[in-house]
């Protein structure tokens, strides 16, 4: 008899620990939040959270992040208990990162924005989402490099290259800023063409989903545009615009969903994903999903308008949709646990977010998955669509424009 050995071949999962602060602008409820939220990301980018460690301070230390003992306690952990990577829950400065890598060695050190950096990077589908992950992915790379850093891209001769005396770092640097005006150049000519497509689409009225990352948008298309859009219960399932033709009361309108936000959203990546987030600006209507079973859902809806401000989206014609009704848990008026609220409290509890929300556009309660009240939105967004359709079209007969139906919709994606 031979004895024979099996190898898995499946790829070993990589695994990381978490590292948070307590402090002032940060209470140990938002950290613990904060994390699991970071937890979440990691999961996404395919890497398995085996610890965390938390350090109350008023400020980030500027050499470690961490202090000097809770430095050598996670040193000290990780020589029993070896890891891939340490992920940090806030943006590191260059000088952290060297800090870090020579106290970490053989081990990745990320912070929480290239983390979002790579998800992206693994997301994106199109040349024109990979073009603009790649742009910020450098643009945040760039002040970080350091001797220690490989090369991006293999030496080549000539005039202009590498002179005498010339260091690696400076090298390397000007690598990647050549790298980068390339992507801005091809960027600016992807740009002009989804500039010309948006502009052909001026003489229909145009919806945006926006909203927290993983909120239900995918999914809230799907009902509305009766066709099949990528979801998934993952942050950023979606970072390319789709854009679905949709028909409601013989009235036409294009319906795009996009890119989630998220806090701590690196500001590199919103400038890159400057063409993607005009479908946001260009916008008549805007569907503002909100996640109404998340515990910080009303955080979320302040991360989402404080972004839509910083684009010059903050004011347009609002539907704010509370989706996942399904899970969400009314607080009772006794201050029972959450699980004794009654259907009355459910009722109060819903009538008191709407009035709190009314000003700020329509308000509705939905449930994408269960299919509920779908069409109680679709009433409210047909009576805004009208209202813009009808200021393009005053002459418009529903009667002879039939012909626009729920089949023969036009697909595409950006």
């Amino acid at each position: 008899m031979i004895n024979k050995t099996l190898y898995s071949t499946s790829l070993k999962k990589e695994t990381a620990i978490l590292v948070g602060l307590i402090s002032q602008k940060q209470n140990a409820e938002k950290t613990k939040e904060y994390l699991n939220e970071l937890a979440f990301l990691a999961e996404t980018s395919g890497v398995e959270t085996v610890k965390v460690f938390v350090q109350r301070l008023n400020y980030a230390d500027q050499r470690t992040f961490v202090g000097k003992g809770k430095l050598e306690e996670i040193q000290t952990w990780i020589t029993i208990h070896p890891v891939d990577t340490i992920i940090f829950d806030d943006e590191l400065s260059p000088s952290q990162v060297r800090n870090l890598e020579q106290a970490f060695e053989n081990i990745k050190v990320l912070d929480r924005s290239l983390l979002i950096l790579n998800i992206f990077s693994q997301r994106a589908q199109t040349d024109q989402a990979k073009r603009q992950v790649e742009l910020a992915q450098y643009k945040y790379l760039l002040p970080r490099l350091t001797r220690m850093w490989s090369h991006l891209s293999k030496q080549k001769g000539g005039i202009g290259m590498r002179g005498p005396g010339e260091k690696e770092l400076e090298t390397d640097k000007r690598i990647v800023q050549d790298r980068i005006a390339l992507l801005k150049e091809k960027l600016e000519k992807i740009d002009k063409q989804s500039a010309t497509r948006r502009k052909e689409r001026d003489r229909l009225v145009r919806v945006s989903l926006v909203g927290y990352t993983n909120v239900g948008k995918s999914t809230l298309m799907t009902r509305l545009a009766k066709s099949e859009v990528f979801a998934e219960n993952k942050l950023f399932a979606t970072i390319d615009s789709t854009v679905r033709k949709v028909v409601l009361g013989h009235i036409p309108f294009l319906l795009t969903d996009t890119v989630g936000f998220i806090r701590k959203l690196p500001t590199t990546l919103i400038e890159s994903f400057k063409s993607t987030l005009d479908e946001i600006r260009e916008a008549d209507i805007l569907i503002h999903v909100v996640d109404i079973s998340h515990a910080s859902f009303e955080e979320q809806i302040d991360v989402v308008n404080t972004t839509l401000a910083e684009i010059g989206a903050g004011d347009k014609s609002t539907i704010i949709v509370f989706n996942k009704l399904d899970r969400f848990e009314p607080e009772s008026e006794e201050g029972l646990d959450k699980h004794l609220a009654t259907e009355e409290d459910l009722i109060k509890n819903l009538a008191r977010l709407k009035n709190s929300y009314l000003k700020k556009g329509d308000v509705v309660f939905i449930s994408a998955t269960e299919n509920s009240n779908i069409s109680e939105l679709r009433d409210v967004l047909m009576r805004l669509v009208k209202l813009k359709h009808f200021a393009i079209y005053p002459n418009w007969d529903a009667d002879k424009n039939s012909l626009y139906d729920w089949q023969g919709e036009t697909t595409y994606s950006e």
